[in-house]
């Protein structure tokens, strides 16, 4: 595939590695949202700039050579949403509003210039990408971490207001969770909690390393009951949802405090009970649905990946070349290596 010099406003990224997301082992079995194969999945990248328009180089502040993360958001910055800095939601770059929207790893080839997606060794650099960038002592892998540690910076300090002291319950370990539980530790939560199921013990461990105070693997017959006496705790100011399991959302809910916050960030893909609103209105819950994160999250996560302060590469568990992203799909689909957390596909070859 030909890489074409970009325009005035664009550039070229020569891909340095690209993480593998939940979303992309969805699409790659088949859930497509109305989006057109082929397509060059993988949005989670770090490269360097390559080729270079003038107008692109003034308008992010970057020259060829920068060492580089873009978020996968391509946004129009005119409307209300993007003015509120909820880049996700705009209609230029929200696939699940608008099939032929403009996103890195779900663009399809036929929309020119084809090279859309991180697992490639160049991607194509819209004038409208968001770009920041990286320091160089950062190791590749633990850099793809920008976006689920700035989900979780978002989910748990904007949407979920969490305050000094407070606590906070984490359902589901993964890649998202675990940024959660880092930005509740990074807030000055006063108790974090990490829970998952008993094929998690390896990600609940790694969990406690990033700053919960506890990891529990919960008994699923009875969840709220095994979570409870594992930690002392009776309820939590802060309950996020971070898994694809439809019961999780019955569970935030009896588990958040009066006058509590549940975030809501998993999709789940099928019908869910509820939700129950008598609980909503009795504890006087406050419900968030999110996705995606804000330019000032990615800043504290990047500062927060930079600054070694935590061992992010306990997260970062397996990398492929290209001639492995088979794999490497599977394995975040738990077909295969079911302890794995995050994994890596690195174009020019595996240690490089």
């Amino acid at each position: 595939m030909e890489v074409p010099p970009p325009g005035e406003a664009e550039g070229v990224l020569e891909v340095e590695a690209c993480g593998v997301c939940g979303s992309d082992w969805a699409v790659y079995g088949g859930k497509t949202g109305g989006r057109l194969f082929p397509l060059i999945l993988g949005h989670e990248v770090v490269g360097r700039l390559g080729t270079l328009g003038a107008g692109a180089a003034e308008e992010w502040g970057v020259a060829t050579g920068d060492r580089v993360v873009v978020q996968e958001f391509i946004p129009c910055f005119r409307c209300s949403v993007c003015r509120r800095g909820s880049y996700a939601l705009c209609a230029s770059t929200d696939f699940v509003r608008n099939p032929t929207a403009l996103r890195y790893g779900f663009t399809p080839v036929s929309v020119a210039p084809s090279i859309w997606g991180g697992y490639s060794e160049m991607m194509h650099l819209h004038a409208r990408s968001l770009v920041h960038r990286i320091d160089e002592s950062v190791p590749a892998a633990e850099a793809t971490l920008f976006v689920p540690i700035s989900n979780g910076v978002r989910w748990v300090t904007k949407d979920g207001a969490v305050g000094l002291g407070q606590r906070v319950l984490v359902l589901g370990p993964g890649q998202h969770g675990l940024g959660c539980v880092v930005a509740a530790h990074h807030a000055g939560a006063g108790a974090v909690v990490a829970v998952g199921t008993a094929q998690d013990e390896a990600r609940l461990e790694v969990a406690c390393a990033l700053g919960a105070d506890h990891g529990v693997v919960a008994d699923t017959g009875a969840f709220v009951q095994s979570i409870q006496s594992a930690t002392g705790i009776d309820d939590f100011d802060l309950v996020l949802d971070v898994t694809g399991d439809p019961s999780a959302v019955g569970y935030a809910f009896e588990l958040a405090a009066p006058g509590g916050r549940v975030v809501l960030a998993g999709f789940k893909e099928q019908a869910v009970t509820g939700p129950p609103s008598d609980t909503i209105v009795r504890k006087e819950l406050t419900v968030i649905g999110v996705r995606g994160r804000d330019p000032d999250s990615v800043s504290v996560a990047l500062d927060l990946i930079g600054s070694r302060r935590f061992p992010f590469e306990l997260m970062c568990t397996h990398e492929y070349d290209l001639n492995g992203v088979d794999e490497a799909l599977r394995v975040v689909g738990r077909q295969l290596e079911p302890q794995a957390i995050h994994v890596t596909v690195r174009p020019e070859g595996i240690g490089k």
